[in-house]
């Protein structure tokens, strides 16, 4: 008997070994790669871990199996949340309304069910979300409209004040995007001005390479400003080249309290092949720019040019020799084909600047003098004159830069004995073109100018 219950006992403790093993971990599933496109890890079976016995999938590019989230668990009860926000809304407006009604009616129901008794709390609730929208759409309009007004810009119109001065255009069709456009001239010249066209801009005559002005006030070759005062009642070789020589006479008036003279320039004796040119300002002593003041001589015999702007005459010599009108008075363009060009204007010393710069000029005499430009189609290398040196080849600048009135001597030197006298020391003048050593068409537009040129000391190369 006791041999059977021990055979039984054992057969019993078999039996729970086999139920416990077969309770165990389930088995591995087989898992293969079905993509065809890696063929090493096509169809070859693989088991899944043992952290994740039946959801995995063959990752086929490292052929290894991978587990996979189980999806149906989660999502049920993810999707279990979203009905509680649903009803977290209609709870959270009851919360609180019954913090604040709480006070006023003790009951919660009355307080729900009879929203119109406080009107007053429900719409000072309800009112505050509106107005901010309401208010909100009402205020940015007011800033659209304003800006508006602004923007159709009434200043344009006022600078039209600018326009007072002359209007010039670049007449050179070689510069297409300035030729035929109209500028004013700039407040510091408003009636002698041109444009050039390579920067399309007006520029003030009296502050281009070449041009005498004023006190007299040279603007050299070089594009250096500089003054030469000379003395009152002399002539002074300004230029003179092979063929080419072209004296200043100066008129001026003492300053007691100075050791030279003002000066300016009266007329000028311009002296080319055989031939001879007179350019004068007639004396004045009340101006008018309606009277013509300009004085015109060739070869001996005055010139008659008729009033009026472009009216031209042209002399029957050869090279031909063409004065043109800029202004129906007091202003011409004097051109001698292949050699130069002179624009001469005569102005007067006015009250403003006897008295800028004590002049002590009266009405017996306005001192009318010319402002001149000058261009130059032909110099030799060894040009020379108060003018004509800084367009030399080996020129080198004599002025003291920085100077606020840089000023060049040298009386002597460039003096002369009468208007159509080639005395100087420094004469150059034969007749004839020096072959081999000529600058031709020296102007503003040869010249490469580091800044702009009102300034001293502005440097321009050729």
């Amino acid at each position: 008997m006791a041999q059977s219950i021990a055979c039984l006992t054992v057969c019993l403790l078999l039996l729970f070994t086999v139920m416990v093993a077969e309770a165990g971990p389930p088995k591995p599933k087989k898992v293969k790669c079905k993509d065809k496109k890696y063929p090493t890890c096509y169809h070859v079976d693989k088991y899944c871990p043992t952290t994740c016995p039946r959801t995995c999938v063959v990752d086929c590019v490292s052929c290894q199996p991978v587990c996979t989230a189980s999806p149906s668990p989660p999502k049920p009860r993810k999707q279990s949340p979203p009905p509680p926000p649903r009803t977290y809304p209609s709870p959270s407006p009851p919360p609180p309304t019954p913090t604040i009604y709480s006070s006023p009616p003790p009951p919660p129901s009355t307080i729900y069910s009879s929203p119109p008794p406080p009107p007053p709390s429900t719409i000072h609730s309800s009112p505050p979300p509106p107005p901010p929208t309401t208010i909100y759409p009402s205020t940015p309009p007011p800033p659209f409209t304003t800006p508006t007004p602004p923007s159709s810009h009434p200043p344009p119109p006022p600078p039209a004040s600018s326009s007072d001065g002359k209007k010039v255009r670049c007449m050179n069709k070689n510069y297409p995007h300035c030729y035929a456009v109209e500028h004013s001239c700039p407040s510091g010249c408003l009636e002698q001005c041109e444009v050039d066209c390579v920067t399309c801009s007006p520029v003030c005559n009296c502050n281009r390479p070449g041009a005498v002005c004023q006190d007299p006030r040279f603007v050299g070759g070089d594009g250096i400003n500089f003054y030469f005062h000379g003395k009152k009642g002399q002539d002074f070789c300004i230029v003179s080249d092979s063929n080419l020589h072209i004296n200043a006479h100066f008129i001026g008036k003492r300053n007691q309290n100075m050791k030279r003279d003002f000066t300016w320039v009266q007329s000028l004796g311009i002296l080319f092949d055989t031939h001879n040119l007179f350019i004068g300002a007639k004396n004045t002593s009340i101006w008018d720019d309606s009277n013509d003041r300009l004085s015109l001589g060739f070869n001996g015999e005055p010139i008659h040019l008729l009033d009026g702007e472009g009216t031209k005459w042209e002399s029957m010599t050869s090279p031909s020799v063409t004065i043109t009108r800029l202004h129906d008075t007091n202003s011409v363009e004097v051109e001698v084909e292949g050699n130069f060009k002179i624009k001469a204007t005569v102005v007067p010393i006015t009250e403003k600047d006897s008295r800028v710069h004590n002049y002590g000029i009266t009405q017996e005499d306005c001192f009318a003098h010319l402002d001149l430009s000058f261009k130059f189609y032909a110099l030799s290398g060894q040009v020379n004159g108060v003018l004509g040196q800084t367009y030399a080849s080996n020129y080198v600048s004599k002025v003291k830069m920085g100077v606020v009135m840089p000023v060049l001597g040298g009386d002597k030197e460039f003096s002369s004995s009468s208007l159509f006298a080639t005395d100087c020391a420094v004469a150059r003048f034969t007749g004839q073109f020096t072959e081999g050593s000529s600058l031709e068409n020296l102007e503003f537009g040869n010249l490469n100018c580091s800044s702009g040129m009102n300034g001293r000391g502005v440097v321009c190369k050729r």
